[in-house]
């Protein structure tokens, strides 16, 4: 995908995010603790980009989306692919629910079970899998803004 066709998308979806991130993050401009719990009524969910499943959503915990270190729920519909893609930014990440299969090129495959730790470096290509009937619900924490880029 060429970069004039990628960039609509990244300010669509980046834009999409910091509107709806008004909830989960703290706007009064204070330092304050806050939790969030995984089903909780207030949680945004918002769709996924064009290429990944058509139920696979996301939801802003913390953070603006189009700024660093944002940290994001991501919910990968069971027995789903989430095709090669990159980000920009590295991601950390923590598997809560489900079973997930990343394929990061070059690397062996790496399974996760729920409370599995990852980490992704920034812009290696990669293909994800909930492998398990239930989704898979992913903690992600992103260094750069957040954004999901496919790769042929």
């Amino acid at each position: 995908m060429t970069a004039q066709r990628v960039l609509p998308f990244i300010v669509i979806l980046l834009t999409t995010f910091f509107f709806t991130s008004v909830t989960a993050q703290n706007i009064s401009g204070e330092d304050e603790a806050f939790t969030i719990h995984k089903n909780d009524a207030d949680l945004e969910w918002l769709p996924c980009p064009e290429f990944l499943p058509d139920d696979c959503t996301m939801a802003v915990l913390q953070g603006d989306p189009a700024q660093p270190n944002a940290d994001v729920f991501f919910r990968l519909p069971g027995n789903s692919e989430a095709p090669n893609h990159i980000h920009t930014s590295s991601e950390r990440i923590v598997l809560i629910t489900g079973e997930f299969h990343v394929d990061y090129e070059g690397q062996e495959p790496i399974e996760m079970t729920p409370g599995s730790y990852a980490y992704g470096p920034a812009e290696l290509p990669h293909t994800a899998y909930c492998v398990s009937n239930e989704p898979c619900l992913l903690f992600i924490a992103f260094i750069e803004p957040v954004d999901a880029i496919p790769v042929d």
